[in-house]
């Protein structure tokens, strides 16, 4: 059509006539198709500038669709390997776990037989020692002696020098002081005060009855020889028989030996007629009219008075002792006689009796039995 239109144009260009309207409607018109066919270029450049974009994203996206499978895969594969090491580290650290747990077990059971042989050690000691000091404290209670508890307190504190622990430091020092408290206590010597008894006991039957004459209690004895004194008759005491002149006859010297021979003859017989008469103070009548019967079954009473206070001290009733005790003292006092120097020993030794014949408690060792419980616990 532009090609029919051409020749047209160039018979009458050199004319020069004026444009018509239909031309200027076709100039237009081509103008339009001319923008429109630009813009349908621009627009087909565009289109296809937006299709190569659109392809080169979807390549980019295939792309990284295809590398985020990948490493979708190779993270899955890594998960399950890493899922898998964990199982293996976690059955690894439970293995570990219970080897550890074993340990400990095996740590703690070490510890505690090392824990119990040490405490079974020293409970043994303190069980030893406890023990010891029970029966030391009924042996003291029987005896009445502290003998027993001082004896086993030593080798308690003897075997605790030993031992040397200091666990078992506070059960010394409570020891010591308990030694230091009942040493300090004076106790009844029984045994003595037993021997005592049975030396009395023995001089009963020597000791002399109100009822019988004794001629040793004659108070004219002296008190070097034993002899009785010679006493002279009141003659020859007012008038003592002069020295023998040497120039004297045989008839003075006569005279002079019988004259001192009857003074010896009277002398004796004023002696002998003194000791047929004798005036004595008796305060209890009862005594000095006993029958000989009767003189045997008071000593036998004595005597078993003094076995039955024996039997007291033994048994420690040092009440019924001492009843016992007074009981042969009046016996004593009331029966024999008190000129008699083997009856005043008999009275000291019943009085030393007496008086130590005393109810004396001895101290418990209450500081080493708390200590031991107190370390046992």
């Amino acid at each position: 059509m532009s090609e029919t239109n051409t020749p047209a144009a160039d018979v009458s260009a050199p004319s020069t006539p004026s444009p018509s309207p239909r031309t200027g409607g076709a100039t237009l018109s081509q103008a339009v198709v001319a923008v429109v066919g630009l813009i349908a270029l621009l627009a087909l450049g565009l289109a296809w500038q937006s299709q190569q974009r659109l392809k080169q994203a979807e390549q980019e996206l295939v792309r990284r669709q295809d590398s985020s499978q990948s490493d979708a895969n190779i993270a899955r594969d890594q998960s399950r390997q890493a899922q898998e090491l964990a199982r293996d580290t976690a059955a690894k650290v439970a293995l570990l776990d219970a080897k550890l747990a074993e340990v400990g077990l095996q740590r703690e059971q070490l510890e505690t037989l090392i824990q119990s042989m040490t405490r079974s050690r020293d409970e043994n000691v303190v069980g030893d020692i406890e023990a010891s000091l029970r029966v030391a404290m009924q042996q003291s209670a029987i005896t009445g002696s502290a003998e027993p508890l001082v004896s086993a307190l030593r080798q308690a504190d003897d075997r605790l020098a030993r031992y040397h622990q200091p666990r078992l430091e506070g059960v010394r020092r409570a020891v010591v002081r308990d030694l230091d408290r009942i040493k300090a206590v004076s106790v009844v010597d029984v045994s003595t005060l037993t021997i005592k008894l049975d030396e009395v006991a023995r001089q009963v039957d020597e000791l002399p009855l109100l009822a019988v004459s004794q001629p040793g209690n004659d108070p004219a004895r002296t008190a070097a020889g034993g002899r009785p004194a010679r006493s002279a008759t009141p003659a020859a005491a007012a008038a003592p028989s002069a020295p023998l002149d040497p120039n004297a006859g045989w008839w003075e010297r006569v005279l002079h030996g019988a004259g001192d021979k009857w003074d010896q003859l009277s002398s004796d017989v004023w002696r002998e007629a003194r000791g047929l008469l004798r005036v004595t103070r008796i305060d209890h009548p009862e005594a000095a009219l006993m029958a000989p019967e009767q003189m045997f079954f008071l000593r036998e009473n004595l005597k078993l008075r003094l076995l039955n206070a024996r039997l007291a001290l033994l048994s420690r009733q040092f009440d019924t002792a001492q009843s016992d005790l007074t009981e042969a003292q009046g016996m004593l006092d009331r029966y024999f006689d008190d000129r008699s120097r083997k009856l005043g020993v008999t009275k000291e030794l019943l009085r030393q009796v007496q008086g130590q014949a005393r109810q004396v408690q001895v101290p418990r060792p209450d500081d080493t039995l708390a200590a031991l419980s107190a370390v046992a616990r």
